[in-house]
């Protein structure tokens, strides 16, 4: 005599199948959450936890991006918030890599859906430098500072070290926003100009500074502001 199927094992299998043969677009965010649960979590109805998570964080994407001690306070096990995160690793990975290498103001879309992925739901604002060489392409991407909610040291003198360190010829300067807001302040105004003039005297190119933000992006060049 065969053990009886959980109740749930249909409706998994079910999902499986449309997930096969209609992609991410046959499913909404807690069927995807609880297609990658399915993997981790093989013994347990996850529906009401997905669920759960989904109303919680708002949406996939921030259920994904939540860390671990949240995650796990909403109901996941440690294992299980592990998982999540990484999903987002390789999903930041792939993204990097679909840039690297390659001659970046030719690929800007891509760029900006790579440091909106990375840096989006960040809770303290980072300071990042893409560094280019002469063909622009990308060939380092750093986060050289991070700071509070609302400010990031950043050094000119010690930007523009490191730009000659890696080679590059130019720099794409970024930093987010985490209030949401990517309208540049005065004093991010007054620190890409400072940056500007670090980096004339040794023929560096400032091409950019880009603000993140959960609500938007905001591109100096685009502004007027370089």
């Amino acid at each position: 005599m065969t053990d009886k199927k959980p109740h749930y094992s249909g409706h998994r299998d079910r999902l499986r199948q449309r997930f096969l043969q209609g992609g991410v677009e046959a499913l909404q965010d807690y069927d995807l959450l609880e297609l990658i649960l399915f993997m981790v979590i093989p013994r347990r109805d996850i529906k009401p936890l997905t669920k759960d998570l989904i109303q919680r964080f708002g949406s996939f994407s921030a259920t994904i991006h939540a860390d671990v001690p949240a995650l796990v306070e909403a109901g996941l096990s440690e294992n299980s918030a592990i998982a999540l995160k990484a999903i987002e690793a390789s999903a930041f990975q792939m993204m990097r890599q679909d840039v690297m290498k390659r001659p970046i103001l030719n690929s800007w879309p891509r760029l900006m859906d790579y440091l909106y992925a990375s840096m989006s739901h960040e809770t303290k604002e980072q300071f990042r430098l893409l560094f280019l060489n002469k063909k622009n392409e990308l060939i380092a991407d750093e986060v050289q500072q991070t700071g509070t909610i609302d400010h990031t040291p950043a050094y000119p003198r010690e930007i523009i070290k490191r730009a000659l360190s890696v080679g590059a010829t130019a720099l794409i300067l970024v930093h987010n926003h985490p209030s949401g807001d990517p309208t540049p302040s005065q004093a991010d105004i007054d620190l890409t100009q400072d940056i500007i003039a670090a980096a004339h005297p040794l023929e560096i190119v400032i091409h950019d500074h880009i603000i993140i933000s959960k609500y938007g992006t905001k591109s100096f060049k685009t502004e007027g502001l370089i």
